[in-house]
């Protein structure tokens, strides 16, 4: 266990915040399953004030998903600095993250998400803002550890963020131009650890308890992020729970991944309209019934499929 500011961290496991996948449902599945930390989407800050109605519900959670960090996106310190008090005010999450990770175009075009560390002064003057804005709580930041592999900025920056009050930093270890290919590199996790005192959490191709492991010893890190290992295998964090406290969790049976399934889908349907559902149910199905024998067939089916309910249909006779 540890704290980031005043919140105590049960599980040094956390959910990445991933756009169009780490939605309500999917956090309380995580949650289930061990995950010590999630985090919303990211929404964006301008959504935020204008208080477009879709922005504001990707931000609604439950106390079950506690503790929960919202995290925000923008390339205006006024603006991002009010979006993080309206937030604060009126959802009260543990804490509110800034993303500075972001690889996306149309996110970095516009200045937002890891065009931030293309200019340092742009990071320090929307950080200070969040932090003067909502005192309350904590402000961490999720960024990556550089622009290019030619402008590495990642301890930098950490040094910089911890001056101003961050109370803790989760970095992937790839460049924005890499988006997500080739290797994170792991050894810049390990010299931000090194060159700050607040909360470190690693990210980046950790994919079982081997990695995860491999990542604590080699960078010291007091947490992981996982992201994509978690895409269809929400389980992975009781898995490595169980790893580190030498219990036999391993779940890998067709039945659990099936209850999984169906679970999540029915938390679908409790929280959003049957159309976005059954969109939402066949992308997640996607993975989780990936590697299973006959996997393609089944999930062709469902692809047809135009209810929820057809949909556990399917799963059910698998």
């Amino acid at each position: 266990m540890f704290k980031i500011g005043n919140i105590k961290i049960e599980s040094p496991l956390f959910l990445a915040p991933m756009a169009g996948v780490t939605d309500h449902p999917f956090r309380v599945i995580c949650k289930r399953f061990g995950a010590g930390m999630v985090y919303t989407e990211f929404v964006s800050a301008d959504g935020i004030i204008r208080e477009n109605e879709k922005t504001l519900n990707m931000i609604k959670f439950s106390d079950e998903e506690r503790p929960i960090g919202v995290q925000i996106f923008g390339d205006d310190p006024e603006v991002i600095s009010k979006s993080a008090k309206y937030i604060y005010d009126n959802f009260k999450p543990d804490l509110i993250d800034i993303n500075y990770g972001c690889p996306v175009p149309k996110v970095t075009k516009k200045g937002a998400g890891s065009a931030a560390l293309k200019d340092l002064c742009i990071m320090e003057d929307i950080t200070a803002a969040v932090i003067d804005a909502v005192p309350q709580i904590p402000i961490t930041v999720k960024m990556r550890v550089g622009w290019d592999s030619e402008n590495i900025v990642s301890t930098k920056a950490g040094i910089l963020l911890e001056k101003l009050g961050v109370k803790a930093i989760a970095l992937h270890g790839r460049t924005s131009t890499q988006l997500y290919k080739g290797k994170a590199n792991w050894d810049y996790i390990k010299e931000l650890k090194e060159a700050v005192n607040i909360p470190v959490i690693g990210n980046g191709d950790v994919l079982n308890y081997a990695d995860f492991n491999n990542m604590r010893e080699y960078t010291k890190c007091d947490a992981v992020m996982i992201g994509r290992g978690a895409l269809g295998n929400p389980w992975i964090f009781r898995n490595i729970i169980d790893e580190i406290f030498s219990e036999d969790y391993k779940i890998n049976n067709l039945d659990t991944v099936k209850k999984t399934c169906i679970e999540h889908i029915k938390l679908l349907i409790e929280n959003k309209a049957e159309k976005v559902s059954v969109g939402l149910s066949k992308k997640h199905l996607s993975w989780y019934l990936k590697g299973f024998k006959n996997s393609s067939i089944y999930r062709k089916e469902i692809m047809y499929c135009e209810n929820v309910n057809d949909i556990i249909k399917i799963l059910k006779n698998i």
